[in-house]
């Protein structure tokens, strides 16, 4: 069982409520940061309360939604911790746990149904980090993230 903070803005917000269900029945707690209703924010600010949640150790899994799943994505990406990746199928969603270690996945509430967003968090958490020849790809993100000109 681990802790997973999810995270949506207006867009996103009926699919992170109907997704908070899944993840449960998955066997995890859920760490809910918001936003609260259909009422409009700004994307960045929810991406940034979960980022705060990984970097802080309150949460060791994300999901956020919005629109496209894109701009909540960078706005949480700019947390050296988080390594979130907005994906829109099933196969993406495993891939970017196999080969890139991603830690929050990102949907978009406005491009995927409900029943293709449920199939790709029940697969990013099936899913476990392939390692190998990936780790050092992995290891050169975390660089990049600390600004290591010597990569």
């Amino acid at each position: 069982m681990v802790t997973v903070v999810m995270a949506a803005d207006h867009a996103g917000f009926e699919m992170k409520e109907a997704l908070k269900t899944d993840v449960e029945a998955l066997g995890h707690r859920v760490l809910d940061v918001g936003t609260d209703s259909a009422d409009s924010v700004d994307y960045p600010d929810f991406g940034w309360r979960l980022a705060a949640a990984i970097r802080d150790g309150r949460a060791e899994r994300g999901i956020l939604v919005c629109g496209t799943g894109i701009g909540i994505s960078m706005a949480a990406n700019r947390e050296p911790k988080v390594r979130a990746a907005a994906v829109s199928d099933a196969t993406s969603a495993r891939l970017t746990r196999l080969h890139n270690d991603a830690n929050v996945l990102a949907l978009g509430a406005r491009v995927i149904g409900i029943e293709t967003a449920r199939d790709c968090v029940r697969i990013f958490f099936e899913t476990e980090f392939e390692g190998g020849r990936h780790q050092r790809r992995v290891d050169k993100l975390g660089l990049a993230a600390q600004g290591d000109e010597d990569r």
